[in-house]
């Protein structure tokens, strides 16, 4: 399978570009129907020439308090301050880096129609609430500087449109309990998070499932693993530790795992049993 393609941190770079580009010609649309100079437009809003030119050719990116202020000046009718949105979700992931080791499985992932996880250490990236991410990375060993700590947790937040875009892949989780007792980054943050995985279990396009500790037989001893399926083609599987990672696609493989993750659903919580144990250890918590 061909693992390199063009949905990168550079495709989404220039997405957050070619949107800029076209809030610019909006601008200019509007601001010539309004019969405003550049200079006159800048003048009025409080901005200068330069800066109304450049967000006009998309060099600039188009702050929010600008497009608020546009909007009603040149009679836009909402057109303008509707882009805010679009334009902070641009920024957030021309922000994203993923780290090398990873980039493949994130570009995948962003394609997937189909994500099954098995997390017997952590709980899963897609599932973390802010502070138990940067939790995590912070207690990373060798430590890792603050900057690369909030470009992981941006990245790990963006990976988390996966659950409410449209139409909604199918997302099943199972997590261990031992995983849920563990308070990381304090109590405060660990209720944050068990309150989350109840709120996500409530999604119609995710199951989440608990392993419980006391079980006799566990398919899942050989660690955590990720089931992928990219719309259009044959399901992956991912596999990662201590920041090792392998994307395996050879069929046979793929499919040892595929059965290895039925077994272990099998022997999961069902769930409804499950949000019922997270909400069991919320109220300890």
């Amino acid at each position: 399978m061909e693992l390199t393609g063009p949905a990168d941190h550079n495709d989404e770079v220039e997405d957050a570009a070619d949107l800029f580009r076209v809030i610019g010609r909006q601008v200019r649309v509007l601001r010539e129907r309004a019969g405003l100079t550049q200079r006159e437009l800048g003048d009025q809003l409080g901005y200068s020439e330069d800066l109304i030119r450049s967000l006009e050719r998309g060099r600039r990116t188009p702050q929010p308090e600008f497009l608020d202020a546009a909007d009603e000046l040149l009679g836009a009718g909402g057109l303008l301050r509707a882009a805010k949105e679009d334009v902070g979700r641009a920024k957030a992931r021309a922000r994203v880096k993923h780290p090398a080791w990873f980039k493949d499985y994130a570009r995948l992932e962003r394609q997937a129609v189909e994500v099954h996880e098995y997390g017997n250490h952590v709980i899963p990236g897609l599932l973390q609430t802010e502070d138990h991410a940067r939790s995590l990375f912070a207690m990373r060993k060798p430590l890792l500087d603050d900057a690369t700590i909030e470009q992981r947790v941006i990245a790990r937040l963006a990976r988390q449109e996966l659950l409410t875009r449209w139409p909604a892949p199918i997302v099943t989780c199972i997590i261990e309990e031992s995983v849920l007792r563990r308070t990381i980054g304090g109590e405060a943050v660990h209720k944050a998070q068990l309150d989350k995985l109840l709120e996500l279990g409530q999604l119609r396009s995710l199951e989440l499932q608990v392993m419980p500790t006391k079980r006799d037989e566990h398919a899942g001893m050989g660690g955590p693993f990720i089931l992928l399926t990219p719309q259009g083609r044959p399901q992956v599987a991912y596999l990662e530790v201590q920041n090792i990672s392998r994307l395996i696609t050879d069929p046979d493989e793929v499919r040892i795992l595929a059965a290895r993750y039925g077994s272990i659903r099998a022997q999961a919580l069902t769930p409804s049993e499950s949000l019922a144990v997270i909400q069991e250890l919320l109220g300890e918590a």
